[in-house]
């Protein structure tokens, strides 16, 4: 299996039991997708280290990076450096230059465990924003995030730049035909041209005047075209209500 884009592994008990509505997995969904970086999986796991481990793990598996979200802070639950170093096959060290940024940002309340944070996979690059006095950790390709939502938003955009995307050419359609009836064609396309994603999304709300949206993307314009046209000579005329064009960067 070719490893290309990212996968994100959410990690925390509170976000498993519902403690706290988590928010980073939606909000990295839409900035990758908003960079034209396709996303392999997402994954949720509690703050263990065997499950972490088996995440980084498998999304390494599919996925030229990895972006995991919480359990890097100085408490007994915070498990994420450790389990990443494991899956890594590397040491945990403590990083003398971030030991004295915790120093300086902490001062008298640098306790022994607040000095965890300067804790790090043996080897790992630093990545630095203004804004933000603590780093982005990165190793081997994974991207270790916090998980406090505002906090995981500005440290996003400090890896984005890293990780290269492909612009996608998008088009919707939405339809008055139900999807037993546009199957048939969905499938034609779809079979005839596996370089073009196509999704269908059928809709219930009362009030709307069609029944599915169609959604075609592809990295080509013209292979996206390609694919609408086709789809239009199968369909009814009269079966589509409006399209939409969008195109991701």
């Amino acid at each position: 299996m070719s490893r290309y884009g990212a996968a994100a592994v959410i990690i925390g008990n509170e976000v498993l039991s519902a403690k706290v509505v988590e928010a980073n997995g939606a909000h990295l969904i839409q900035r990758l997708k908003a960079r034209g970086v396709p996303l392999r999986m997402v994954t949720f796991v509690p703050d263990e280290v065997d499950l972490i481990v088996d995440a980084v793990s498998r999304a390494r598996s599919v996925a030229e990076w990895v972006l995991t979200s919480g359990g890097i802070g100085p408490t007994h639950d915070d498990v994420t450096v450790r389990a990443v170093s494991l899956a890594l096959g590397r040491r945990v060290v403590r990083v003398p230059s971030l030991a004295e940024e915790v120093k300086r940002h902490y001062g008298e309340r640098a306790t022994d465990e607040a000095l965890r944070l300067a804790d790090a996979p043996e080897g790992a690059e630093l990545i630095t924003r203004d804004g933000a006095w603590y780093p982005v950790i990165a190793c081997d390709g994974v991207f270790m995030l916090p998980g406090v939502p505002q906090l995981f938003k500005l440290q996003l955009e400090t890896v984005l730049p890293r990780l290269r995307g492909t612009p996608v050419f998008l088009k919707t359609l939405y339809l008055r035909p139900g999807e037993p009836e546009l199957a048939r064609s969905l499938d034609a396309v779809a079979l005839a041209m596996p370089e073009v994603a196509i999704g269908s999304y059928p809709q219930f709300e009362p009030g709307l005047d069609y029944k599915v949206k169609v959604t075609v993307e592809a990295a080509d314009r013209a292979q996206v075209e390609a694919a609408v046209n086709a789809l239009l000579e199968q369909w009814p005329s009269g079966a589509v209500v409006k399209t939409e064009d969008d195109a991701v960067c």
